[in-house]
């Protein structure tokens, strides 16, 4: 599947991504600010790949300066409509439209994956002021829980996508996201929401796999797992479990360590 119909196809769904998609527990932003070495408040931070600026809102709200950069037109228009206060630019992440050394945290939610990391990488670095941090985080897939693991084999089949497989370990965290060579730490936080069954659905069905696919066959499939939930969720509540899955990297020091994470 296109990789590039996939980043952009969450323009046209940009009202149903700000309306659906879950947000991030306190204990992240607790733990960005623990690994980067920095509180948030008063600190410059570029959000990159912003969406509609639900990591945004998040760091504003601790009390740090944002400008978010968003490669979409659809999603940077959706976030101005959320966040009128932020400034946002188009840019992303493998050429980011901001001077050297301007900011403290370059953070990346949901959307590091979407850049290529031999360029998006050095680009943030650029962009850091001494003793800056680069903070990548997603949401990731919780396959401990017995309905989640098989409804996300039963995406894979329906979308032709790769199935989920657990989460790897730190060291090939580390590599996968290109961050050999920095000071790299993880953390994992677990956490849940729950939500009416219409919201989750509706979650699912913004999702790049499901957009690219068109109406027809994610109607399909919406329709039959509407089916198949109402039977495990009677009162049509369901809770969603996710791992929060945090990467904080930064540039050594003269007395850094030579290993990582």
């Amino acid at each position: 599947m296109n990789v590039h119909l996939r980043a952009q196809s969450f323009n046209a769904a940009a009202a149903q991504y700000a309306a659906n998609r879950p947000s991030y527990p306190p204990a992240l932003l607790d733990a960005v600010e623990e690994l980067s070495g920095r509180p948030l408040a008063g600190a410059r931070v570029a959000d990159v790949g912003a969406g509609t600026g639900i990591a945004t809102a998040l760091l504003r709200g601790r009390g740090a300066e944002v400008v978010a950069v968003e490669p979409g037109g659809g999603m940077a228009a959706r976030f101005r409509r959320e966040l009128p206060g932020v400034p946002v630019v188009r840019g992303d992440g493998n050429a980011l439209p901001l001077a050297d050394a301007s900011v403290d945290l370059v953070t990346y939610a949901q959307a590091w994956h979407w850049t290529d990391t031999a360029r998006s990488v050095p680009e943030a670095l650029r962009v850091l002021r001494p003793g800056g941090a680069i903070a990548v985080w997603w949401n990731t897939t919780a396959l401990d829980v017995p309905w989640i693991a098989a409804q996300h084999e039963r995406i894979a089949r329906h979308t032709g996508t790769e199935p989920p497989t657990r989460e790897p370990d730190d060291g090939r965290a580390v590599r996968l996201a290109g961050f050999e060579g920095l000071h790299c730490v993880r953390r994992q936080v677990r956490w849940s929401r729950v939500v009416p069954l219409g919201v989750h659905l509706a979650n699912i069905g913004s999702h790049s796999a499901f957009l690219v696919l068109g109406e027809a066959g994610t109607r399909e499939f919406l329709t039959a797992e509407r089916d198949r939930l109402r039977a495990l969720f009677p009162g049509e509540e369901v809770e969603e479990a996710y791992v929060a899955d945090l990467l904080v990297a930064a540039e050594r020091s003269p007395a850094a360590p030579a290993t990582s994470p």
